[in-house]
């Protein structure tokens, strides 16, 4: 997530270059078939042109704020799960008579949190975490889970019993949650536990488990891939033919001008056509790196800041004095 104003300019240009060298040359293609090899019958009326970037247009609008919803969504779960994480903390402390037991409610909560981010983080392969210009840019801020192996992370909040266990199974935040409903179920059994608070703890494991199923919906169910591709279609068929439409209005503007440049005006369809494909592309470039807000871009849900502000307040309520440092941007990018 960007917490500055907004990026730059030259951020920007440097994460799109890779299709503006494309445009450029999509650009001086029917100019030199045209001015170089007399080619003079290239030329596709202007309201095809005009209609088919009125339907791109469109399309790509649709795409960029269904994308957009996802990541508000998705942040919006994050947001639940803050809420329910303080809420969590609270329970512990005040329900469980137990200072002991309350320490592993709430450091196994750390953990869950834990397994849940590294595992939203995995790559999948509708992704584009890992396309060039994606993966160029990533040298400008820092993705703590793919920095230190979960392992580790997990010894932190874990027993060694405990760790050697979650280890060995596939949906580690699942297994974590399971051990909270054990422990709490132990308590009860124990008569540490009144009815009412067993059932009121429960109950908050429950809404955990829910978050982390709509966590994970929305990081195994890609964008639909049909309304992908036939963006993607749309665009790069309208920065091809744009060049062929606006080559005659460029020719006629020899009509109009004198000196060294009259002859030559069709040169100039290249810029020109480069920076209208460039608009379409890059709104392209910009919805695609915002479908998927797990995937490890600049844009994605700032789930590690997030995890990291949990631990310090949960940490807090139970007294502690020695807290991990709040997570800060790289270059006004934070995940």
């Amino acid at each position: 997530m960007h917490t500055g104003k907004s990026y730059k300019l030259s951020e920007f240009l440097v994460w799109t270059r890779r299709k503006v060298y494309l445009l450029v040359a999509l650009g001086f293609f029917p100019v030199i078939l045209y001015e170089v090899f007399g080619i003079k019958w290239l030329d596709i009326p202007w309201p095809v042109i005009a209609l088919l970037g009125t339907s791109t247009a469109f399309i790509v609008g649709f795409t960029n704020t269904q994308t957009y919803r996802r990541t508000e969504e998705a942040q919006q779960i994050w947001t639940n799960i803050l809420s329910l994480s303080r809420s969590w903390g609270l329970i512990c402390r005040d329900l469980v008579d137990d200072a002991n037991h309350t320490k592993t409610l709430i450091y196994r909560h750390f953990a869950w949190l834990t397994a849940l981010r590294y595992h939203l983080r995995e790559h999948r392969v509708w992704e584009s975490a890992n396309k060039k210009h994606n993966a160029e840019y990533q040298q400008y801020y820092s993705i703590p889970e793919w920095e230190t192996p979960l392992d580790i992370e997990l010894a932190k909040y874990l027993s060694a019993k405990e760790l050697k266990y979650i280890l060995t199974t596939d949906n580690k935040a699942t297994q974590i949650l399971g051990l909270q409903s054990k422990t709490v179920k132990s308590l009860y059994n124990k008569e540490k536990l009144v009815l009412i608070q067993f059932i009121e703890i429960e109950r908050a494991i429950r809404d955990l488990f829910l978050q982390q199923a709509k966590s994970e919906q929305m990081k195994d169910a890609p964008y639909p891939r049909q309304y992908a591709i036939i963006n993607t279609f749309f665009v790069w068929l309208f920065c091809t033919l744009l060049p062929f439409g606006m080559i005659k209005d460029f020719d006629k503007l020899n009509e109009v001008v004198e000196g060294a440049i009259k002859g030559h005006m069709v040169w100039l369809l290249v810029p020109f056509s480069t920076l209208i494909s460039w608009m379409f592309t890059s709104l392209e470039q910009v919805g695609e790196s915002t479908e998927n807000p797990f995937e490890g871009s600049a844009n994605d849900v700032p789930i590690s800041q997030m995890s990291r502000a949990i631990e310090i307040e949960l940490r807090e309520l139970l007294g502690e004095t020695e807290l991990p440092p709040a997570l800060e941007p790289k270059n006004d990018i934070i995940l």
